[in-house]
């Protein structure tokens, strides 16, 4: 049904529809009991007694009383009445906003009396919805769609749009502009419907405040950013939030570019001033504001000399806050000569190199500089500064007695005072180095100072230092390890010709044949380790090539799956995309990347996973490692990670030194990471560890970039096709060909220079019984007497890199003044490589690697004399 008040009653609403199916429903039911009631009696008068039928009506007699009883007192509503409260309607008619209330299809449901005023209408009829009232504008019927999509959406939501003119124009009493603000809810009734609640108000004036209030903030800005000093404001991590303009044309800021957080307070602070600014620090809750005479930046790079006003709020946890800073430049011209002198001081006192500090004598600080706030942070502040805190608290507890030493000396006045180095108290990988000088006039400023404390750090230079002495220690251990595998080589050579010089006089089934086989067996066994030795000692042959590592590894996953097979570990690796090539040797970086994978897996018996990874480092990356012996280059990076238990500390410096190992008695020699180290030093590489005990190792291993060059071709010189240099010798292959090789001497004349007795007689033999003619020499000078002796009627020469009195490097240059195309081969335990960089650029030589087997040999001697000269 519908309700219309009169227009005069403002406590009412103009428009009030609700449904009353409920009173309807009663009515029809109370209707159709009667009516069934009256037609039960009719069908069945002549059927009931006439006791029953007065018992029926009895008992209808008292309930009809009881109902009217009911209905005179109230407890019983045939129709009941709206139970709406008084109060809440008022209020909801009264509100300052107008309300509207529609069904999903738009139709109205209510309208208070605020709505009604501010359309300007009188009667219900005068109602009008909103999509009629704001169909006149667009920004408004732009609004109301969203809105109501919005609804549909089951969103609630509002807009703020602006109308040329009011609702109704006799709803105010100034005409023109006004702007509105709408909103809508959805509101679910009892019985499941959704209504539509709209909410327009008129906020004009609110408006009006606004603007009024921006234009006042904008007057203060502008008077702020125009001041005769400098202001900005950073947020907890120093990001600056605010910077005026007077600040901004000092240090030659675009505003225009400017934007909050894009700067930090570090970036326009130039030399030590941020430890005076982070020196600052108040107590929880409360602020605190200094005055610091210091040098700001400008974007140019050049210092700017000023004086902040910087106050710190702090957090109730004491945590820093935000700041706020004025700054202050003196123009030139306008101070006295005391306080310019006083600033300049202040600010050379602050923007040194070192750290001060001066002491009474007490051993208290007195007074700090910006880098020594810096230097140690994390141990005294500015307030134990000014509580005049103790100097031997920046000092490791076992160096405070030098400290007292150097006190005694300058409160004597002495003049040289031996500096004294320490630890930091917190941190023992930092390393500093004081200086103490006495004060031998003190002034009125400081009657009470003793001493002047300089303190630099010095941790790079210790790390240096120890560097060093590792570096020199690994190379007096590599050469003799290398001088070792020299000798091993020379014993271990003789073992093997001699074991096949045997072995060619027995036969399979002799006895001595398995005991012979024995012992050629475990010659080659120690033939590993001498070479092991050798990559320790960076003394090794090497076939260096161009290889592209996500091949290798590749092709190396498969053996790696089988070592690691059996155990709960697995193998992941991660290639790096476009990897640049390298130049080292296939098998010895194999053997490399076995050893490290093989130590991976035994460092986790329960279990775990070995992570390969590959990838570019460009030449910044690399500086980044901050390696002061890395080159600033382009390098491949491949790390083989773990997830262990870890290398403690304190063995860290001696896992590349041979033998020495963490493994059980027969488990390991200790020679594979030391294999491992001299295989990437001789590639030209480095390693670098990292590991922590229980999270697991990972190894580093950075080979530069190998740039290829495109070949030119070179003009064959006839006679020289098959000659080789210094800088790429022939390297005699010990496996034999496709086809069968004639080893046979055919009485060629073979001079054999050899310092080791033992390799020289087994040498002779073995080639002797190949059908060569062998003439032999202990020296390079004994070779040169026979080569006088044979009129230089010799073929080949075979000669030992390391002699006494000449060796074969020498060798080689005195026969070839006088003859220039004789054949020559080295025979040594060290690389080519070692002795190579000694010969002229245009030697031609054959090598064959330490130690050799009579085959070795055969091979070698006659695939030089088969050489085109």
């Amino acid at each position: 049904m519908t309700k219309v008040r009169q227009s005069t009653d403002n406590d009412f609403p103009l428009v009030d529809r609700r449904g009353r199916s409920a009173t309807v429903l009663r009515i029809l039911l109370l209707a159709l009991v009667l009516v069934a009631a009256a037609i039960a009696f009719v069908y069945f008068k002549d059927s009931l007694e006439n006791e029953i039928v007065l018992g029926i009506l009895g008992v209808l007699a008292m309930l009809g009383i009881f109902f009217l009883v009911s209905s005179v007192i109230g407890f019983i509503e045939v129709m009941p009445q709206s139970q709406s409260d008084g109060m809440a309607r008022r209020f909801l008619s009264s509100h300052p906003e107008g309300t509207l209330i529609t069904d999903t299809k738009g139709r109205l449901v209510y309208a208070n009396a605020t709505y009604c005023q501010m359309t300007g209408a009188t009667r219900a009829t005068d109602i009008q919805s909103l999509e009629q009232l704001l169909s006149r504008d667009r920004e408004s019927t732009e609004a109301l769609y969203r809105l109501i999509n919005g609804l549909r959406e089951g969103r609630d939501g509002y807009e703020e749009f602006r109308l040329l003119k009011p609702l109704s124009q006799s709803a105010v009493s100034q005409p023109g502009p006004r702007w509105f603000r709408l909103k809508a809810r959805l509101l679910k009734e009892v019985n499941g419907q959704d209504l539509y609640v709209f909410q327009i108000a008129d906020i004009t004036a609110e408006r009006e405040d606004q603007e009024r209030f921006f234009r006042e903030l904008q007057n203060a800005i502008d008077y702020l950013d125009h001041a005769p000093a400098g202001f900005f404001a950073a947020g907890r991590k120093g990001d600056i939030v605010y910077l005026n303009a007077t600040l901004s044309e000092w240090l030659g800021i675009d505003l225009a570019q400017f934007s909050p957080g894009s700067l930090n307070v570090s970036d326009i602070v130039a030399g030590e001033g941020m430890a005076l600014i982070e020196s600052v620090q108040p107590h929880a809750g409360s602020n605190r504001t200094e005055m610091l005479d210091l040098d700001m930046r400008r974007v140019n790079g050049q210092s700017m000399p000023a004086r902040l006003v910087h106050q710190v709020t702090a957090a109730r946890d004491g945590a820093p806050g935000e700041t706020r800073t004025l700054v202050l430049m003196r123009p030139k011209g306008q101070e006295n000569a005391e306080s310019s002198s006083a600033m300049r001081f202040t600010r050379f006192f602050n923007n040194t190199p070192m750290a001060i500090a001066s002491l009474d004598g007490e051993g208290r600080i007195l007074r700090t500089n910006a880098p020594f706030l810096k230097l140690f942070s994390g141990v005294v502040s500015r307030d134990d500064i000014d509580s005049a805190v103790a100097f031997e608290t920046v000092l490791h507890d076992n160096e405070k007695a030098k400290l007292a030493q150097a006190m005694s000396a300058a409160k004597d006045r002495q003049g040289d005072i031996p500096p004294f180095d320490s630890r930091h108290p917190k941190d023992e990988t930092r390393h500093f180095r004081f200086y103490v000088n006495a004060v031998i006039d003190q002034n009125d400023e400081a009657p009470e100072e003793v001493a002047i404390v300089y303190a630099i750090e010095v941790t790079e230079q210790k790390a240096l230092e120890t560097q060093m002495a590792q570096t020199q220690k690994m190379n007096a251990v590599g050469t003799l390890a290398g001088g070792i595998a020299h000798d091993f080589n020379n014993v271990l050579t003789a073992i093997l010709l001699s074991s096949d010089h045997l072995l060619l006089q027995a036969r399979p089934a002799d006895a001595s044949f398995a005991d012979l086989m024995e012992i050629k067996r475990n010659a080659n066994r120690a033939a590993v380790l001498v070479r092991q030795l050798l990559a320790f000692s960076r003394k090794q042959t090497m076939r260096p090539a161009v290889l592209n590592l996500t091949d290798v590894i590749g092709d190396l996953r498969m053996l790696v799956d089988r070592l690691i097979s059996g155990t709960n570990v697995k193998l992941e690796v991660d290639y790096g995309r476009d990897l640049w090539p390298v130049k080292t040797d296939l098998s010895q970086f194999e053997q490399v990347m076995i050893n490290l994978c093989v130590n991976a897996r035994d460092a986790m018996p329960q279990g775990g996973k070995i992570k390969v990874t590959t990838r570019n480092l460009p030449a910044a990356e690399v500086a980044a490692f901050g390696k002061s012996e890395l080159p600033a280059e382009d390098m491949v990076m491949v790390e083989v990670a773990d997830n262990g238990t870890g290398i403690p500390p304190e063995i860290m410096d001696k896992i590349f030194e041979p033998f020495f190992t963490t493994k059980e008695v027969g488990k390991g020699t200790g020679l594979g990471l030391s294999m491992v180290y001299g295989i990437v030093k001789q590639s030209g590489g480095f390693i670098y560890p990292e590991s922590e005990v229980g999270k697991g190792t990972a190894f580093r291993i950075l080979l530069p970039r190998h740039i290829v060059e495109p070949v030119q071709p070179v003009p064959v010189v006839p006679g020289e096709e098959g000659r080789t240099t210094a800088a790429a010798a022939v390297a005699v292959k010990p496996e034999a060909k496709d086809e069968p090789l004639d080893l046979t001497g055919k009485s060629a004349v073979v001079l054999l220079v050899e310092d080791e007795e033992a390799v020289r007689r087994g040498g002779k033999r073995m080639l002797e019984t190949r059908g060569y003619t062998v003439y032999e020499a202990g020296s390079g000078t004994e070779a040169l007497e026979v080569m006088e002796e044979l009129e230089g009627k010799v073929d080949i020469v075979v000669s030992d890199v390391v002699m006494p009195e000449m060796d074969g490097p020498s060798l080689l240059r005195e026969l070839r003044k006088s003859y220039p195309d004789l054949k020559f081969i080295f025979v040594s335990g060290y690389a080519e490589d070692a002795f190579a960089k000694n010969l002229p650029a245009e030697a031609k030589f054959g090598f064959l690697p330490k130690p050799f087997s009579l085959k070795q040999l055969a091979v070698a001697v006659r695939e030089m004399l088969d050489s085109e000269d």
